[in-house]
């Protein structure tokens, strides 16, 4: 996953100033319908991001996608609440590092299908956890959601809201708006996968 500044298409640009809890349940009605290589769906998904991010009041959420067969991934959405947070950006396919699972805690629990991981304070966070090092290195945020996006025990995603400077207690609210957020986006990043990675007929079950 890429950690500098680099320009998204200016077509995932969102469009959502303010939204509320039902505008999401629109949005994803939207990515429903539209094909998955349209410029609908792109957009309904920047702007799907943009209203999670802005009721969970985060600084970025981006969305990673992988081809869990091939262990390749890439980042193709990402919102900031302002331009000085930096971007995560893919514009192609990355093969995923052989030792990411082994340097990073938390992408390990997600192969494992584990429960979503809600991080309060990066600085406080133990090592059975996190990689404090990894974190401060790859993403600079002090507090996250680590949100797994898996079928049938196959990871095919990470939705990741964060906070940039402090820390942040993840309410109820919070919780519940992520695990709702989980169960919309997961067969959406599976059928996203499958029609944009190379060979898509090969990857997972076909919708």
């Amino acid at each position: 996953m890429e950690t500098y500044d680099r320009t998204m298409p200016k077509s995932h640009a969102p469009l959502v100033n303010t939204v509320d809890p039902n505008q999401l349940e629109s949005l994803i009605s939207r990515l429903i319908e539209a094909p998955t290589h349209s410029q609908e769906w792109a957009q309904a998904m920047a702007d799907f991001l943009a209203g999670l991010g802005q009721l969970l009041r985060c600084d970025r959420v981006f969305l990673y996608v992988r081809n869990p067969n091939a262990a390749m991934g890439r980042v193709p959405f990402c919102w900031r609440a302002q331009s000085s947070v930096p971007t995560i950006y893919d514009p192609k396919w990355k093969p995923e590092p052989p030792s990411l699972a082994d340097e990073d805690p938390m992408f390990a629990a997600a192969l494992n299908a584990q429960p979503s991981i809600f991080v309060d304070d990066v600085e406080r966070a133990g090592p059975e956890i996190l990689n404090r090092e990894f974190e401060r290195k790859t993403f600079g945020h002090r507090a996250l959601v680590h949100a797994h996006l898996c079928s049938e025990q196959t990871l095919w995603g990470v939705l990741q809201p964060c906070i940039f400077d402090t820390p942040r207690a993840w309410s109820q609210s919070d919780r519940h708006l992520i695990d709702q957020a989980v169960a919309w986006l997961t067969p959406l990043t599976l059928e996203y996968v499958q029609a944009h990675y190379p060979n898509a007929k090969s990857v997972g079950n076909n919708p």
